[in-house]
């Protein structure tokens, strides 16, 4: 019986979350923007390297947990999922709430290497029917190579810490407040997640749907207060870094650490046949909406086209429910 006290008590750790969560998104943004300045470096590397890995250690734990406990299906669901939602609901949320200014070199490459790594992970992911540590050890071994590649090129050719419109407050040290702020952004992700999904069962919502809603979302709860954090405060390169990076380290360095812990088999399913293609085409757009296709610098990603992603989402998530249903 779910007694009044211990709906009070998930109802505080969700306000409780929500502004903890909401507070260290912007010390942690601060943090790496002072961090961009203070060192040179391109906004949208702190934007991959920084936010966008520091931003998947719940996609990480989440993983390699299920991958321990050997529950295959949902470490990789896990990692492709969160990407699914990270480009069509958090940079389509973003682009409703504030226009995204997108330098076209890195929209092009961006899509280059997350299509690319997505084709590469599910390869290794079908072939032989069976991820192996070997695949695994693949996996992990062409997220070292990428790495260092996709830093070079946009060092080279990207967006500069001059290009990019600042408004941050000044802090005195960067690296311990952007290490605090995610510690912070995680932690509070996590008492949202248990309050919601105490509610939602009390009111007698299933476990698919709470599966499907709240924990998928809740994971990605960092990435999402990040980037809107982010676009607040005019760093347009920190929003598109956190979702590349991020995808980027779900797809090769998640999977590869959850194969390591323990190597599973994939009879398919639609986490190969729809999941991945999904992902895929999503990065796509990344490109498409991201590109300027005239001679300007800088692509912009309206609300239009914020909405069309969105609905993509919407769409995917119908599909979603009438197949897990029919199972």
């Amino acid at each position: 019986m779910y007694s009044d006290v211990s709906f009070i008590t998930s109802l505080v750790m969700i306000v409780l979350g929500l502004w903890i969560l909401t507070w260290s998104a912007n010390r942690f943004v601060d943090g790496a923007a002072e961090l961009s300045q203070k060192f040179g470096v391109p906004p949208f590397i702190i934007g991959m390297v920084v936010i966008g890995f520091g931003t998947s250690a719940p996609e990480m734990a989440v993983s390699a947990l299920s991958a321990a406990s050997g529950h295959s299906d949902l470490s990789l669901g896990n990692a492709y999922g969160s990407n699914i939602y990270n480009i069509a609901i958090i940079l389509g949320v973003v682009a409703l709430i504030r226009p995204i200014l997108s330098n076209s070199f890195t929209a092009f490459s961006s899509t280059i290497l997350l299509v690319g790594v997505s084709l590469l992970s599910g390869f290794l992911v079908w072939y032989g029917g069976e991820f192996s540590r070997i695949d695994a050890v693949l996996s992990l071994l062409a997220f070292a190579v990428l790495l260092p590649i996709s830093c070079w090129l946009e060092r080279k050719n990207g967006s500069t810490t001059e290009d990019t419109i600042v408004d941050i407050t000044p802090v005195k040290h960067p690296i311990i407040w952007t290490l605090w702020g995610l510690a912070l952004l995680v932690g509070s992700s996590h008492f949202l997640v248990w309050g919601a999904v105490d509610i939602a069962r009390a009111f007698g919502i299933s476990e698919l749907m709470v599966g499907l809603t709240i924990v998928a979302a809740g994971t990605s709860l960092p990435e999402l207060a990040s980037a809107i954090a982010s676009a607040r405060k005019g760093q347009n390169e920190f929003v598109m870094g956190n979702i590349v990076g991020s995808n980027f380290f779900n797809t090769l360095a998640v999977v590869g650490v959850s194969g390591l812990v323990r190597p599973f088999s994939c009879d398919g399913g639609y986490v190969l046949s729809r999941d991945l293609w999904v992902m895929v085409i999503l990065s796509l757009t990344i490109g498409l909406f991201g590109c300027s296709f005239s001679r300007r610098k800088e692509g912009i990603i309206g609300r239009t086209k914020g909405l069309m992603w969105i609905l993509m989402f919407l769409i995917y998530f119908v599909i979603l429910f009438i197949q897990e249903h029919k199972v």
